[in-house]
């Protein structure tokens, strides 16, 4: 399973897509809970996959160091803003085996949400870790209106990623006219990155955009049951207060909690609607997302169905690739395991 373990609520950025550090009164600053009743919970499960989270997570790097010193967890990783990494030593750096970086692309697009001198903080990081050998460092992108999917992309893959993941700015931000920019822009983007991952796997090379993955592994494997994340249900969130909640951003919901520390945790059962369930594109996107799911016409109405559209054609143009796929996998090009893809692995969502 994964564990999402806030390590703080407080970041030294102000993006402006989600504004920065959490109240202390509801993600506090500082860990409250006994860690080595943590610790019992998570070495209980064999299978444990441990991601530092925040906030910014790297603002309180003494307590990353105490889990990675006293839990056993099959795999560790970090969602970090690329600007701290200095505060971590280097040994714990070499025990990571995913760090997802925020970057959105070029570095006027970076700088202008995340603030100046963003982009070149993450791409020294970037430089570092690879120089530590670390085997996958994700990209993780914020996709708004003045993002070209392609361009920066495939600039991220030009600086040193192997591995790009994106969301589309539809949570904390303003409503915006995103189904015009799904229509002239973004749609027509991930097209033209269709073409480029059919250009590379002709080759015998699968680049790593993880939203391609996702889907194409639900395609030529296990469907999604549910949110790709995992969220509720093969995922969980552990805040710095103790509270285990069925989703990382939801700070704020009843819904999403579970239990605490202290007293353990019992999954509820996802409420994914009907339609969701009946949907032909279902086994791609498992509903997209939890918190989507329970808040998302409440918050943004016809929004929210604006999403749920652009997920459809995204998912179309990604198995369009697949009639191409299937005769580079029956020629040997490429192995069919090569687009197999688990994302509570990584702690990514897969449908942005």
């Amino acid at each position: 399973m994964l564990w999402l373990i806030y390590t703080t609520g407080e970041c030294n950025l102000k993006c402006s897509y989600c504004g920065g550090s959490f109240s202390p009164n509801i993600v506090p600053w500082k860990v409250k809970y006994d860690l080595n009743v943590l610790k019992e919970m998570i070495e209980a499960d064999s299978e444990a996959v441990i991601i530092f989270y925040g906030g910014e997570p790297l603002l309180n790097p003494e307590f990353i160091e105490d889990i990675m010193d006293e839990i056993q967890a099959r795999r560790f990783g970090i969602q970090t803003n690329g600007t701290k990494i200095d505060l971590l030593p280097e040994k714990y750096w070499k025990k990571m085996d995913v760090v997802l970086l925020s970057i959105d692309g070029r570095k006027q697009l970076t700088d202008r949400f995340r603030g100046k001198g963003t982009y070149d903080s993450v791409l020294k990081s970037l430089i570092k870790l690879n120089s530590i050998g670390i085997s996958k460092i994700i990209a993780r992108m914020t996709v708004t209106q003045y993002t070209d999917i392609y361009e920066d992309v495939m600039h991220l893959f030009s600086i040193g990623f192997k591995n790009v993941h994106w969301q589309l700015n539809a949570v904390w931000s303003k409503k915006w006219n995103i189904k015009s920019w799904a229509y002239s822009s973004y749609i027509p983007g991930i097209r033209k990155l269709g073409e480029k991952f059919l250009e590379e796997a002709s080759q015998g090379n699968v680049l790593g955009i993880i939203p391609f993955l996702g889907i194409l592994s639900a395609h030529y494997f296990d469907g999604y049951n549910g949110p790709p994340c995992g969220a509720g249900y093969r995922s969980i969130s552990v805040s710095t207060d103790g509270r285990i909640l069925a989703c990382p951003i939801a700070v704020f919901e009843r819904w999403a909690v579970l239990g605490d520390v202290d007293k353990g945790f019992k999954f509820k059962g996802l409420e994914i609607p009907e339609k969701c369930k009946s949907c032909e594109y279902f086994r791609y996107c498992g509903g997209r997302c939890l918190y989507s799911l329970m808040e998302g016409k409440n918050l943004w109405g016809s929004f929210y169905e604006d999403l749920d559209e652009i997920t459809k054609r995204t998912i179309e143009e990604v198995i369009s690739l697949t009639k191409y796929l299937d005769h580079y996998i029956n020629e040997g090009i490429i192995s069919k395991d090569q687009l197999k893809y688990d994302p509570t692995q990584d702690s990514t969502e897969v449908i942005p």
